[in-house]
């Protein structure tokens, strides 16, 4: 990648979490990644024992990967409409500047390289591009540009090779940014990767390839560095016709990404969305037994050497399974992340003597040969383009729901949207509900009216939050059943609340009394806030992603396991619930699973969750207005919900029409 280092140095500098400034919360977010990282490390591969097992998951573990792609179903392949716009040639290397549609009006620009001399069918390589821009006057020229000495290379040693521009970059300049720098939090919850648009360009890529009559469909390899890489590694795995493959500078492992902090130097393009709680060495295993070349450098500070070989090592167990450990190939050589001749070599050799069953002697560097001029595709862009805008259509959006026309329906419906949500969304939950501990910070306090204690509430391991109990001192109902609310509390509410229990002022206003009040403030909020520098804070909440989670989706735990707390611990049968913004939206989602929670009392929430909260693939089946009316009816645990948005509480209040009508 062109300037990598001057413009991702400061942000790979990375501290551990607990070596920055708020030392309470940056160091219990850090010991959480460090545990919950732990947990998944070189996951699935832990439980293998021999071939029969890995054989008997392999298909399970490929769908699912494809699934955290966005490629499940499977797109259709619809005509890749091929068009030539034209050629060059010098030194015996033919270039076609050409471009296909991977989808309808999704173009992918690339060059072609063959010799000028062809004969036979000949082995063919899929070269993906890494982020190298080249952009004169306001032109992108696009990645493949910058990388076209690969492709000179490859054609003046008897192959195809086909090198095709990512999105980012590209000739046509779309998006690989999304959670990197909040433009697009929202990707989370439509389960959207630009990994996966760049993986099924390169599936059409194969297609084209093996349409053309110089070229053997039976011998293909593909390589790439950086983020070309990391496409390596995702076709390799997904598509079982690439024959051999050598990712440069593409992959390292969870403890890297998540623990060290390596995610702030790569944007969402590196990145499936994690729902089955994967690590890396998934990749080569899916690619075992077929010849893999793993190549790095020992420098590289966004690839970094001991989780390269991590890596290696779990993997290399599953080609030992198979037989076949001398197709598992580990090359390490000197230098930082950069596209260098010694780094080549080794990819060209392993390329050459698995596709032409030959090992010469590599003396040829490679060269560019052309001026970037000649190798654009476009005149002009098309006017029918969807790259620039392909995250708002690649991954299928659930449609408003029916109302259901009778309660077996609406069972059945609210049933699939809960499983839904159990696999898809909320899958990094605990396996179990446990009572959650907590602990009285120090002897309670009084104000006029209330008797304040204050708690330390564990609801998972290194997630000690703050919680106040308000009791009052005159209750107003009998102390049999007594009648609770649970506030969850913002950074601005969780100060107020605060200084109440402290008695330097009174009360917030409430929308309903109560005997017990308490007030949560839920992960990374008020006294277990992180550093809020906004770079600190978006890739802490990249790391949640990278695990299978979101910062939501745990908020959404830590509100259940708070309701559990507080029944489980007083005479409270059921605890009413009151939030604010995205809070609100997390609490209908915490009833849901929680029947300890009773009515809502929502101020300002989202109705769409494009504006938020951020779980999971959640708008790939439903949306936040199907989540209210599912916490709404709810045979088992009947609750209320007053909200200010009446888009929220439409589709819930015709639901309810239909299922009870009003009496005549």
């Amino acid at each position: 990648m062109r300037n990598l280092l001057a413009i991702l140095l400061p942000l790979l500098l990375i501290q551990p979490l607990a070596a920055q400034t708020n030392k309470t919360g940056d160091e219990m977010v850090h010991a959480y990644f460090a545990d919950q990282t732990a947990k998944v490390a070189a996951s699935p591969l832990n439980d293998i024992e021999n071939l029969e097992q890995w054989q008997a998951k392999r298909d399970e573990l490929k769908q699912q990967f494809q699934e955290m792609l966005g490629l499940e179903p499977m797109p259709e392949k619809t005509d890749l409409m091929v068009t030539t716009t034209g050629t060059v040639e010098r030194d015996g290397v033919v270039v076609e500047n050409l471009h296909f549609q991977s989808r309808p009006g999704l173009y992918v620009t690339g060059n072609l390289y063959r010799p000028a001399k062809v004969e036979g069918k000949l082995p063919a390589i899929l070269y993906v591009c890494g982020h190298g821009r080249v952009k004169k006057d306001g032109i992108s020229y696009g990645n493949k540009t910058h990388y076209q000495h690969h492709g000179a290379w490859f054609a003046r040693h008897g192959f195809i090779c086909l090198t095709i521009d990512s999105i980012q970059l590209g000739e046509i300049e779309g998006k690989h940014r999304g959670s990197y720098d909040d433009s697009g939090q929202w990707w989370t919850n439509r389960g959207y990767t630009p990994a996966g648009v760049e993986t099924w360009n390169c599936v059409r890529a194969i297609d084209l390839l093996q349409a053309r009559d110089d070229v053997d469909p039976e011998r293909i390899g593909v390589t790439g560095r950086s983020g070309g890489g990391a496409y390596s590694w995702y076709i390799a795995a997904l598509d079982d016709r690439i024959k051999v493959a050598v990712p440069v500078a593409g992959i390292t492992d969870l403890e890297d990404h998540v623990v060290n902090g390596i995610v702030s130097g790569h944007c969402d393009c590196m990145y499936w969305v994690n729902t089955y709680q994967f690590d890396y060495p998934l990749l080569p295993a899916l690619i075992a037994p077929r010849p893999l070349m793993i190549a790095n450098t020992d420098r590289d500070p966004i690839f970094p050497l001991l989780g390269v070989q991590r890596t290696h090592q779990a993997a290399r167990k599953i080609y030992e399974l198979y037989g076949k450990a001398p197709n598992l190939a580990l090359t390490i050589l000197p230098g930082l992340h950069a596209d260098t001749q010694p780094l080549r070599v080794p990819a060209f050799y392993w390329l050459q003597m698995h596709l032409q069953g030959d090992t010469p002697l590599i003396d040829m560097p490679a060269t560019a040969l052309f001026k970037v001029e000649e190798l654009k595709v476009f005149d002009e862009i098309p006017k029918d383009e969807i790259v620039t805008s392909i995250e708002e259509s690649f991954v299928p959006l659930a449609k408003p729901a029916a109302v259901p026309e009778s309660e077996a329906q609406w069972r059945q419906m609210a049933s699939h949207w809960k499983k839904q949500l159990s696999e898809k969304s909320l899958r990094a939950w605990p396996k179990e509900p446990t009572t959650p501990t907590a602990t009285k910070k120090a002897t309670p306090t009084e104000t006029d009216d209330w008797l304040v204690t204050e708690w330390t509430l564990t609801t998972q391991p290194n997630a000690e939050l703050p919680l106040l109990e308000f009791q009052a001192k005159a209750p107003t109902s009998e102390q049999t059943q007594l009648q609770a609310k649970l506030v969850i509390a913002d950074d601005q509410q969780w100060d107020a609340w605060q200084a109440a229990a402290n008695g330097k002022s009174p009360l917030p206003e409430t929308a309903e009394t109560a005997d017990t009040i308490f007030v949560l403030a839920p992960r990374g909020i008020g006294p277990t806030q992180w550093n809020q520098d906004k770079k600190t804070d978006i890739h802490i909440r990249r790391r949640y992603l990278l695990l299978g989670q979101s910062l939501d989706a745990m908020r959404m735990w830590d509100i259940c396991q708070a309701a559990r707390f507080i029944t489980e611990s007083s005479k409270a049968k059921r605890v009413d619930v009151e939030a604010s913004g995205n809070l609100a939206a997390l609490a209908v989602y915490a009833a849901i699973f929680e029947p300890a929670i009773g009515n809502l009392t929502l101020h300002q929430p989202p109705a769409d969750h494009r504006d938020g909260p951020y779980l999971l693939n959640v708008r790939r089946f439903m949306n936040l207005p199907e989540a209210a009316a599912i916490a709404t009816n709810d045979a088992d645990a009947p609750r209320s919900i007053w909200t200010d948005n009446s888009a929220l509480a439409e589709y819930a209040n015709q639901v309810k029409t239909k299922l009870k009508p009003p009496a005549k």
